[in-house]
């Protein structure tokens, strides 16, 4: 097991729900909330976000539940690891293509870091994480893949000898539901849905497109900029490259990161780093080509 206790194990299950849809707040609402419960933040936290994993990357936390007792793997070992397990997850998450974009991207950065300063891969290995946050958002096509490509159903089947229905609690920005405090509202969908899920997972191939209905709103919009800002920016690096401004450049390629969860938290956020990323990129054009040394006292 990954926790000792049943508390854990409660906290677990909830972010477990909460990853699939299962409660109608934010998880930054439910982490507050064990915040200020105040019994055993951290490991309660942790067991919240690891329950969220489980429903996102099964198979990874069930290969570490298995290794029990043994020291747990590392996640990606190298850079090789990091970026082709993005690029089998990108082709899967869109296609063939999408990953080439990605990996082709990196690899210009990587070329170029290799070429400035031999031996340096922390730039790179920064925008390789970061350019697939923005490459992957978990977008309306992606819950639906999530629900359909047969994980969901091996879950249940595992928690559940039977059940009589499913209901799936979604708050689809194209409704534009919102309660009186402005945040989006979640409605209830029965089981019917995974017919939805089935039928919006084969239409991944419109995402980004003239013809996706879902990339009018607001947030999707607001995130293919993100990542055309990104994209922009990793030129920038892999012009601007030395040994004088490795610290500016990682920096700078790890902006993304500051942009967290969904919705008008996520707008909140993606503000934040937008001031962040003005101020890095001035940071970087001013950074000096050599390392300053100083003096010794």
């Amino acid at each position: 097991a990954l926790f000792g206790n049943s508390l854990g194990a409660n906290m677990f299950m909830l972010g477990f729900a909460f990853q699939h849809g299962g409660l109608p707040l934010s998880a930054e609402a439910v982490e507050k909330a064990i915040e200020l419960n105040g019994e055993a933040v951290a490991m309660n936290i942790a067991a919240f976000r690891w329950g969220r994993r489980a429903a996102h990357q099964p198979d990874f936390v069930r290969g570490l539940v298995a290794q029990t007792g043994r020291p747990a793997p590392k996640l990606a070992e190298t850079l090789d690891d990091v970026i082709a397990r993005r690029v089998a997850f990108l082709t899967a998450y869109q296609n063939a293509a999408y990953a080439r974009r990605y990996a082709d991207r990196v690899a210009t950065l990587r070329a170029a870091e290799a070429k400035a300063i031999p031996g340096s891969t922390v730039v790179t290995e920064a925008a390789a994480k970061n350019l697939f946050k923005l490459m992957a958002i978990k977008d309306e096509y992606e819950v639906a893949r999530l629900y359909t490509d047969g994980t969901f159903a091996a879950d249940l089947a595992k928690q559940f000898q039977s059940y009589e229905r499913l209901e799936f609690h979604l708050a689809p920005p194209i409704l534009g539901r919102r309660g009186n405090d402005g945040k989006p509202r979640k409605s209830s969908f029965g089981q019917w849905m995974m017919k939805g899920f089935r039928l919006l997972a084969a239409m991944k191939g419109l995402r980004g497109t003239a013809f996706d209905l879902f990339g009018y709103t607001a947030e999707r919009r607001m995130e293919r900029q993100a990542l055309r800002e990104y994209e922009a920016d990793l030129d920038l690096i892999a012009g601007a490259l030395a040994p004088g401004r490795v610290e500016a450049a990682t920096a700078l390629a790890s902006v993304p990161a500051l942009i967290r969860g969904y919705g008008h938290v996520r707008q909140a956020s993606a503000a934040k780093a937008a001031g962040e990323r003005s101020r890095l990129i001035e940071r970087l054009a001013q950074a000096p080509a050599e390392p300053t040394l100083r003096a010794a006292e």
